[in-house]
C-alpha cells in the first residue's frame, strides 16, 4: 500500500502518546550548559561565538528597551534551528512543520510586542493604523486594512516557517523516491538523481537555519517598532 507523502508530517506516537513533547525537549539535551572555567572546549566556544554574533546582529540597531529580549530571542533561534536540523535526520520528526506549533510560538511573542507598544507609546502604536495625510473618506478603509495587516503578522510568521520546511521535505521525499525507482531501470539517471538529492539536502540544511533566523529577525523588527 502506498502511503501519502504527507504521512511524514504526522506526529509520531508511542502507545497512543504523542512524541512531540520528546522532540521539543531535545535541544535542551544537546546544548552545553554555561561553565565557569576559563578554557572551554571547541564546541562550547563555537556555541558562545554564535550567540555573541547573533545577539550583536539582532540587537545592535534596537533601542535599549528591546535589549531585555536578548536571552529570549537568542534561545528561540537556537531552539528553532535545532528542531529544523534534527528533522533532516532519518527516522526523525520535524515539529516545526506543524502549523499549530508555529502559531503557538508566533502569536504570544507577537502579542507581547504589541502590548509593549500600547503600554509604552500608545500614540505612536496607534498612529501606524492611519498614515498621515489620509483623505477623510479613506480613513475607515485604511484603518481596517492596517488592522488586518497587523493581525495577520503572527499568521504570516507561522505559515512562512511551516511552508518552507514542508515544501523542502516533500521535494526531498519525491526525489529520493524517484532515485529508488530508477535505480534498477536506469542506473545512470538514478546516480544523477542521487547527486541532485545530495545537493537538495545541503540546500535544505541552509533553509532550516535561515528560516529560524528569519522567524526571530521578523519578531525583532516587530519589537523594534514598539520600544
Amino acid at each position: 500500500m502506498t502511503l501519502s507523502l504527507f504521512d511524514q508530517f504526522m506526529s509520531p506516537t508511542l502507545m497512543g502518546i504523542p512524541l512531540l513533547a520528546l522532540a521539543l525537549m531535545l535541544p535542551w539535551i544537546i546544548y552545553f550548559n554555561p561553565d565557569s572555567r576559563w578554557a572551554l572546549n571547541r564546541l562550547t566556544t563555537l556555541q558562545a561565538l554564535f550567540i555573541k554574533w547573533f545577539t550583536k546582529e539582532i540587537f545592535q540597531p534596537m533601542n535599549l528597551g528591546g535589549h531585555k529580549w536578548a536571552a529570549l530571542l537568542t534561545s528561540l533561534v537556537l531552539f528553532l534551528m535545532t528542531l529544523n536540523m534534527l528533522g533532516l535526520l532519518p527516522y526523525t520528526f520535524t515539529p516545526t512543520t506543524q502549523l499549530s506549533m508555529n502559531l503557538a510560538f508566533a502569536f504570544p511573542l507577537w502579542l507581547s510586542t504589541v502590548l509593549i507598544g500600547m503600554r509604552n507609546q500608545p500614540n505612536k502604536s496607534l498612529a501606524h493604523l492611519l498614515p498621515e495625510g489620509t483623505p477623510i473618506l479613506l480613513i475607515p478603509i485604511l484603518i481596517m486594512i492596517e488592522t488586518i495587516s497587523l493581525l495577520i503578522q503572527p499568521v504570516a510568521l507561522a505559515v512562512r516557517l511551516t511552508a518552507n520546511l514542508t515544501a523542502g521535505h516533500l521535494l526531498i521525499q519525491l526525489i529520493s523516491t524517484a532515485a529508488f525507482v530508477l535505480l534498477p531501470l536506469m542506473p545512470a539517471v538514478a546516480l544523477l538523481t542521487s547527486i541532485l538529492l545530495l545537493l537538495l539536502t545541503l540546500l535544505e540544511m541552509a533553509v532550516a537555519m535561515i528560516q529560524a533566523y528569519v522567524f526571530v529577525l521578523l519578531l525583532s523588527l516587530y519589537l523594534q517598532d514598539n520600544v
